[in-house]
């Protein structure tokens, strides 16, 4: 009986070796293949986007989609730059990978009727787009496409799998929300009854992603994908406007318009990144302004992802950094910090700005006799603030790596000196903003010593004074951080007279004493001469890349150890401290409202439109 048992399994092997062959040859058959992709059309509607192809069409480059199963179906005209040789070059290179390509260029006109800028839309500019949309939406109906993708040509899609991932919501239209540097985004969750955006509670907790899953909602637009395959997509039309509209002659509300009489429901969803598009200009924006505000977009993406890269199918000129008027840019970074240095370099090189890596002094390295040896020696009595604790390595070490880029301007006799870490983000048109205060101070031959580009302003009491005839600065009050700052030959000869290493406190607490706004007198009193001329400009020019108990914040000054106490450790960020509640009211309470504001704070709003 034991024989037989163990023959049984052999024989079934035998007899059944898979569900692929029969017992007799002609039984035998082949496992069924998999179903085809659903086929895409991609439309694309470019206008002026010269400065977004490049990594738009990079983007889709990447999609994590079949090629053959994407037709594409692009569009350009009216412009004034070089958008239709960019996508002619780049469609006859991509044309074989994918199935099919309809391309309508129009190089006539460069500009409609009462236009008064390439950012102004009118009727007519209105009219034209509903009608290129009702094109591709034919080509596609055509073809007999499964489903239309709809997507602006500044809308960056970091999500290679973002198509398949809509496609999974079984919705007629469905949009991946797309961050951008405001509240705003590619989603309304309010219309009025003229068809104009309406401001609700429910539109922040799902931009924020305090809501995740995906929200019916009255409105969608820049980047969505229609289901051409649902039967109420029929009724579904891009111009004319549906009978009954009268609603504003404008692309999307009329596009919102007839799905709400078709029945179909928009959906936008926000379980994930799937992009970043950049804000809007206004009406009278130039396309510098645009190309710089895209910029800004790049920018933002690689504060948390890796760079996005161009279209391997493209050929870029290189890039031309310098120093902007500057005598050196310094860029403190600790060398086993490589990522932020990658980051930092290649965020100033899109910006075209050259700088000097300066290793930061690392706090964990010094031990007593380091210490002794500089002739370091502690401020008498200095207590954190907030936490009453002594001064950490990691902050011996960030006032070090300050103080030896001082040393340095004055040793080359450097007039004029940018000095950033490398843990910042950049405001939008920075490079154009730190130029014109560069001039502005320099035209009105301002007495300055040090100029706040970035910081946190502790005094929030009254607003700071502003600065007459300069715009967009204030004279400095209590202030923390040094993630970015201007400095003056006379400013860095001011910081090293006080000798600071004989009295050593954190560098963010040592810069209001020298210029006499500390709060604590006692702190002041051991430096005699605090006539530092110290102002910030208003706006900040930059912010930290994360803020306390962001996810992946970390801080090599906080999260240290006592400086002569190693056993002694500081991760007060970890448990939400009073300094961590204080950071956050702050940031929205320091504001000064009377600052002569240039027009570049117009189209910096943070608005949800």
């Amino acid at each position: 009986m034991h024989r037989v048992t163990s023959l049984l399994p052999a024989l079934l092997f035998v007899l059944l070796p898979g569900l692929s062959q029969g017992y007799f040859p002609e039984e035998r058959w082949s496992p069924e293949s998999p179903l085809l992709a659903p086929r895409v059309v991609l439309a694309l509607v470019c206008r002026n986007s010269a400065h977004s192809l490049p990594l738009f069409l990079g983007a889709v480059e990447r999609l994590h989609y079949p090629k053959d199963r994407i037709a594409l179906w692009v569009a350009t005209d009216h412009n004034i730059d070089n958008t239709t040789a960019i996508l002619r070059d780049w469609l006859i290179k991509v044309q074989n990978d994918y199935h099919y390509v309809e391309w309508r260029p129009d190089d006539e006109s460069s500009a409609f009727e009462d236009e008064v800028g390439p950012k102004h839309w009118n009727n007519l500019r209105y009219e034209h787009v509903m009608k290129l949309r009702q094109a591709a939406l034919d080509t596609a109906r055509e073809i007999w496409a499964d489903y239309l993708m709809v997507a602006d040509c500044d809308n960056l899609l970091t999500n290679p799998d973002v198509l398949w991932k809509l496609m999974r919501e079984n919705k007629t239209i469905v949009a991946p929300m797309l961050e951008s540097r405001a509240a705003y985004s590619n989603f309304w969750c309010g219309m009025t009854s003229q068809g104009y955006y309406k401001r609700t509670p429910a539109y922040m907790p799902i931009r924020k992603q305090e809501r995740r899953g995906c929200f019916a909602v009255p409105m969608v637009h820049s980047t969505y994908l229609v289901d051409l395959r649902k039967e109420a997509s029929r009724q579904l039309a891009f111009y004319p406007p549906h009978t009954e509209y009268s609603w504003a002659l404008d692309d999307v509300i009329v596009f919102a318009y007839s799905a709400r009489m078709a029945d179909v429901q928009m959906y936008v969803c926000n379980k994930e990144t799937y992009g970043y598009f950049p804000v809007p200009m206004r009406s009278y924006a130039t396309l510098q302004d645009e190309a710089e505000s895209f910029l800004h977009t790049q920018l933002e993406i690689m504060v948390r992802n890796s760079p996005l890269e161009p279209s391997s199918f493209l050929s870029l000129p290189p890039k031309q950094p310098n120093k902007m008027g500057f005598d050196e840019v310094f860029m403190i970074n600790l060398v086993r910090r490589s990522d932020r240095r990658e980051r930092m370099l290649r965020t100033l090189y899109e910006q075209e700005l050259s700088c000097k890596v300066v290793a930061a002094v690392d706090g964990k390295a010094l031990n007593k006799t380091d210490i002794k040896s500089m002739g370091i020696k502690m401020l008498p009595g200095y207590k954190d603030p907030y936490h009453g604790r002594p001064l950490t390595k990691g902050e011996l070490g960030c006032f070090l790596s300050h103080y030896n880029i001082w040393k340095e301007i004055v040793d080359r006799g450097l007039h004029t000196s940018l000095v950033i870490e490398d843990d910042l983000r950049f405001e939008v048109f920075f490079r154009r903003r730190l130029q014109t205060l560069l001039q502005e101070v320099t035209t009105h031959k301002l007495d300055w010593d040090l100029i706040y580009i970035g910081r946190k302003r502790m005094q929030v009491d009254h607003s700071e004074k502003s600065v007459p005839n300069i715009h967009n600065l204030v004279e400095a009050d209590y202030s923390y951080w040094t993630l970015g700052y201007m400095l003056s030959l006379q400013g860095a000869q001011k910081l090293l007279s006080a000798e600071p290493l004989t009295k050593m406190l954190p560098v963010d607490e040592f810069l209001p004493a020298m210029y006499n706004k500390h709060p604590v007198s006692e702190y002041m009193d051991h430096f005699k001469r605090r006539d530092l001329r110290a102002f910030s400009s208003e706006p900040l020019l930059v912010y930290p890349t994360h803020y306390t108990g962001d996810q992946g914040y970390i801080s090599d000054t906080e999260t240290s150890v006592v400086w002569d106490n190693e056993t002694v450790r500081t991760d007060w960020d970890r448990a939400k401290s009073r300094k961590t509640q204080e950071q956050e009211e702050l940031s929205f309470e320091a504001k000064n409202s009377d600052v002569l504001q240039s027009e570049l704070e117009n189209w910096s709003a943070r608005d949800e439109l």
